[in-house]
């Protein structure tokens, strides 16, 4: 899949507000060991090792695009592979850090317990995911896949949405062991001007396997039908995106 961490970064104070939320709920204590999962360009990464200095931080990534942007800094170290690649290893952690990188990987009620089996004794997950189900430009795009003659070239790499509802992971994260759980959803609004600036912030995640799939001149008429949805649904500007994420910290 080919990242363009230009493209996702275009957003990026708006995709870092929450990691901080979700950071927020991690009790410091001093050596532990931290790994971020699914950690794009690593820029988030170095905000986790900076608010936890004492720390050791590894970041994993799929992307060796986004890798290349990765910042040197005593206290981390990253290493270009898949979740399921590192869930594979026998390494266990203080505390796992998955921000925005569980909604690509399937069948939750099987990963969450692989993942917190990972977890040192004490130990504890921050999870932060788009409430893919219920935003907006996920269902038009969800929509929009299904239909002819995109589907026809599509059918292969469209994604059914693994994200769960909150009931069903308090139940995971509790059925699994965890001590302590918060679990909550918060609208992070994208206020925006132009249609065109609701497109460039999905297409640089949800969007991504849908375009390496395309060729011209079909792409081209992807964007243009998938615009145009995005238009009647926001009829008026400004245009208000309610984007929703989910919030999941469990000490264990």
């Amino acid at each position: 899949m080919p990242w363009n961490p230009d493209v996702y970064n275009q957003f990026k104070e708006k995709r870092a507000a929450p990691f901080h939320d979700l950071i927020s709920h991690i009790h410091a204590a001093p050596g532990m060991r931290m790994i971020d999962l699914g950690c794009g360009t690593g820029a988030l990464t170095k905000v986790l090792a900076d608010k936890f200095p004492e720390c050791q931080v590894l970041g994993i990534d799929s992307s060796a695009e986004m890798l290349a942007k990765a910042p040197q800094q005593e206290n981390i170290s990253f290493a270009q592979r898949s979740v399921e690649a590192q869930l594979a290893l026998s390494e266990k952690w203080d505390v796992i850090v998955a921000n925005a990188s569980l909604q690509w990987v399937e069948d939750h009620p099987v990963l969450f317990p692989q993942v917190i089996s990972k977890l040192l004794p004490g130990g504890q997950l921050a999870v932060q995911m788009p409430s893919q189900p219920e935003n907006v430009l996920n269902q038009l795009l969800y929509k929009l896949v299904h239909e002819s003659p995109f589907y026809d070239v599509l059918k292969d790499v469209i994604r059914n949405s693994p994200v769960l509802s909150l009931d069903d992971y308090t139940t995971l994260l509790f059925g699994n062991g965890a001590r302590e759980v918060t679990v909550y959803q918060k609208v992070y609004p994208i206020v925006a001007q132009s249609i065109e600036t609701l497109y460039e912030f999905i297409s640089g995640s949800a969007l991504v396997p849908y375009m390496e799939k395309l060729e011209e001149p079909l792409q081209s008429t992807f964007v243009r039908v998938f615009k145009e949805r995005i238009a009647q649904h926001y009829p008026t500007s400004p245009m208000v995106y309610a984007f929703k994420r989910i919030i999941l910290v469990a000490s264990f």
